[in-house]
């Protein structure tokens, strides 16, 4: 039976591929009910550092399979979140403790865009097309482009795509700050691979901490983050991470991080 979604481990990362290419990955509701599953996978195996979203195929993602989802959005909505798993674009309050990167290459419309919002870093191959074409289908963006796209790349920006729904290609990705790099075609997984390694080597515990702080001020305010700050440094300073990579500062060599 062929998975929607392709789950890897490679040491501390977990690999989550979108797996329906002969439809250009477009997200049926076993797309969308799998993905979520491998979140919640990622968010509870301490074992699991950081993980990397990718796509098989040509395309990273069509956006949503409309003919199999459209007829199940119900009054309250469309629910795909099965249990033991998070909802990948985190709308419902909990938003997911490890970081994820992703590596798009080919068409990345709509919830596409939205996943690359919700995560951390994205790295984007040169051929990239984008696109937030919600409005050219009657419907808005709904997987959380309307809270995040203006704060990630300015009111102006945002608007100039979501609501003339046109495409717009990895440079103008890159130059509004949506994509972090953009590498030659078929170089975007090998270096989004390398930077989930970097993060993935460095303190567990600090790198979470890092994450639910930007969280919390996004969510709640400076002022909420503000107030946790010297409560979760004196938390970290406490941990074994911490006394391993103090060592390994006096001692000049990389540091070997347990995650306690």
């Amino acid at each position: 039976m062929n998975t929607r979604i392709t789950v890897e481990r490679q040491g501390h990362i977990l690999l989550i591929g979108l797996n329906r290419p002969e439809k250009r990955n477009a997200a049926d509701l076993a797309l969308l009910e799998e993905l979520a599953a491998a979140y919640g996978e990622l968010d509870r195996d301490p074992e699991l550092r950081v993980g990397l979203v990718h796509a098989v195929g040509d395309h990273f993602t069509a956006g949503l399979d409309l003919a199999d989802i459209g007829p199940r959005i119900g009054p309250d909505g469309l629910d795909y979140v099965v249990e033991g798993g998070i909802n990948p674009w985190q709308l419902e309050g909990h938003y997911l403790s490890k970081p994820v990167v992703m590596a798009v290459q080919g068409t990345c419309l709509t919830l596409g865009i939205e996943l690359i919002l919700a995560s951390d870093i994205t790295v984007a191959a040169a051929s990239t097309r984008f696109g937030q074409i919600e409005v050219s289908r009657g419907i808005l963006p709904f997987g959380g482009a309307t809270l995040r796209f203006p704060r990630a790349v300015g009111w102006g920006n945002a608007m100039r795509w979501m609501l003339t729904g046109d495409l717009f290609d990895a440079t103008e990705a890159h130059r509004i700050g949506l994509v972090q790099e953009v590498v030659p075609d078929g170089e975007q997984f090998a270096r989004a691979l390398e930077l989930a390694g970097r993060i993935a080597a460095q303190a567990p515990l600090a790198v979470q901490a890092v994450l639910a702080n930007a969280h919390l001020a996004v969510r709640s305010g400076d002022a909420e983050a503000e107030r946790e700050l010297q409560p979760e440094l004196v938390r970290l300073v406490g941990s074994e991470d911490s006394a391993i990579g103090m060592q390994a500062f006096m001692q000049r060599k990389p540091a070997e991080f347990v995650g306690r």
